[in-house]
């Protein structure tokens, strides 16, 4: 397990990244999805919990936190690995080998837990009212608009949480849904929307939703 958590954190820092109601408190804990059983999930998850934590948060920035997120967006995620619709040298591979059973079972594991949540950093008046209320005229959505106040999202499988995700994730995941690395949102949303923001906005973003 160490051996295969080093060789995955090493491929990620060597470059191969991953190709993601309203205000909620600080210490909630997400409801396991319809279907997946998170008691068997935390023993099925035990080669996640390698590089995204046994609490579902990860210790290398660049690897995505899973504390809180939602089960129907977690589970939507790996399909897309397996299937091919997103793309990663490392989770493409280990997705192919976890069954349907085990893959609602993992997404509930991690749901349950307590959710992610950030510093407090990354104060930016310009990011905040952007993600707060976009750019109409650049035709820019607000971020709120789908993530949520804090951007602790509703529970559907479109719309993660993303308040309290390591910065540099969400920045890497940014540029790759404006260059199109990235493209497995519902009808391409995002990649349109993130088309239009500036590098600059892009960090400021990443540091404010992080800091949530």
């Amino acid at each position: 397990m160490i051996h295969l958590r080093n060789f995955i954190i090493a491929g990620l820092l060597a470059g191969v990244l991953f190709a993601g109601t309203t205000a909620c408190a600080a210490d909630m804990v997400r409801q396991p999805a319809a279907g997946g059983d998170p008691v068997a999930g935390k023993v099925e998850s035990g080669m996640c919990q390698g590089c995204h934590g046994a609490e579902g948060i990860s210790f290398v920035d660049l690897i995505p936190n899973l504390a809180g997120q939602h089960a129907l967006y977690t589970a939507k995620q790996l399909r897309d690995f397996q299937s091919g619709a997103r793309t990663h040298q490392i989770m493409s591979s280990i997705s192919k080998s976890i069954s349907g059973t085990e893959l609602a079972d993992i997404s509930a594991y991690f749901a349950g837990l307590k959710i992610m949540q950030g510093d407090g950093s990354g104060e930016n008046p310009a990011a905040e009212k952007l993600f707060r209320n976009g750019d109409l005229a650049r035709g820019i959505p607000s971020c709120m608009s789908c993530h949520g106040v804090n951007g602790k999202a509703p529970a559907i499988a479109t719309y993660p949480v993303i308040g309290g995700q390591h910065k540099a994730y969400l920045r890497v995941q940014l540029f790759h849904w404006r260059s199109g690395d990235r493209s497995n949102s519902p009808d391409g949303v995002m990649n349109k929307v993130v088309k239009k923001l500036t590098d600059a906005e892009i960090e400021s973003l990443a540091g404010y939703i992080s800091g949530r």
